[in-house]
């Protein structure tokens, strides 16, 4: 008995691969346009009011601290150092949402799987 393919599965399967791995390659290199373009970008994120304002860019790199000093107290480090992290981790999540949202609308919101890691 002979295995049999799906109606319109037949001779133009290869033309059809084709066609994926040109969509494929059209995919990869929008995102990397994107992704220079996002590793580009800076975000800024602040804490206490204000107090406290971070850049980084889309690399997730400290471009810029800006600190009040009307927050540095000598006695109080700790609370210093709290909102450096928190401002710090917001423009990092900022930064990631961004990434995130960019690449979703390439892939049109398809699992890659690993591949989103990449970029």
């Amino acid at each position: 008995m002979k295995a049999r393919l799906p109606q319109g599965y037949g001779s133009g399967g290869a033309q059809n691969l084709q066609q994926l791995a040109r969509q494929a390659q059209k995919m990869q290199d929008q995102m990397e346009v994107a992704t220079a373009e996002l590793n580009a970008k800076e975000y800024t994120a602040s804490s206490g009011g204000g107090m406290v304002t971070v850049t980084i860019s889309g690399e997730l790199e400290i471009k810029k601290l800006d600190i009040n000093p009307e927050v540095v107290d000598p006695e109080d480090i700790e609370m210093l150092s709290d909102l450096i992290t928190a401002a710090v981790n917001e423009a990092i999540r900022t930064a990631n949402t961004d990434k995130d949202e960019t690449m979703n609308k390439i892939s049109g919101g398809m699992n890659l799987g690993g591949l989103g890691g990449l970029f």
